[in-house]
């Protein structure tokens, strides 16, 4: 129907037009205003893994660290939420080719609080911070065509 009615209205039935509208209808809020959102909450998120980071060389930054850094990579996912509604987010992040990347990104989210404030295990919490990062970029990188293509041809090149 959508298709018929920008055919009829004059405008060009392209792939950006259709991506656009989907964006659009995802959420009753304006796109600029979602927009605006998305850029907040992701830069928030950044901020928040940099202060975390920036707090591990304090005594007793390791809890503020792992805090910090976790919130930061919750803000950044949530993010998306903003342009694409949160209902389409979690159908993507559990599509089958984010499912692996998305379980183990959000067990590694709760693994590093664990680890920081039931567990006392510091290095634990620094090999769960690191699996977040590595979990946030593998499914971060899924939305980008050919990507893990390319990242996996680098990797085996390099290895070999």
């Amino acid at each position: 129907m959508d298709k018929l009615r920008r055919v009829l209205s004059g405008q060009d039935d392209n792939e950006e037009l259709g991506l656009t509208d989907q964006v659009l209808d995802a959420s009753t809020l304006s796109y600029s205003t979602r927009v605006k959102w998305f850029v907040i909450c992701f830069a928030g998120g950044i901020l928040c893994s940099i202060l975390g980071s920036a707090l591990l060389f304090l005594p007793n930054g390791m809890k503020l660290f792992a805090v910090f850094y976790t919130l930061g990579n919750i803000a950044a996912l949530s993010s998306t939420c903003f342009l694409m509604g949160p209902l389409n987010q979690l159908k993507r992040m559990f599509d089958p080719k984010r499912l692996i990347a998305t379980i183990v990104m959000l067990l590694c989210l709760v693994l590093t609080l664990c680890a920081v404030f039931w567990w006392h295990k510091k290095g634990l919490a620094i090999i769960f911070c690191i699996m977040q990062f590595l979990a946030m970029t593998w499914y971060s990188i899924s939305y980008i065509p050919f990507a893990r293509d390319a990242v996996m041809k680098c990797f085996t090149t390099c290895v070999s």
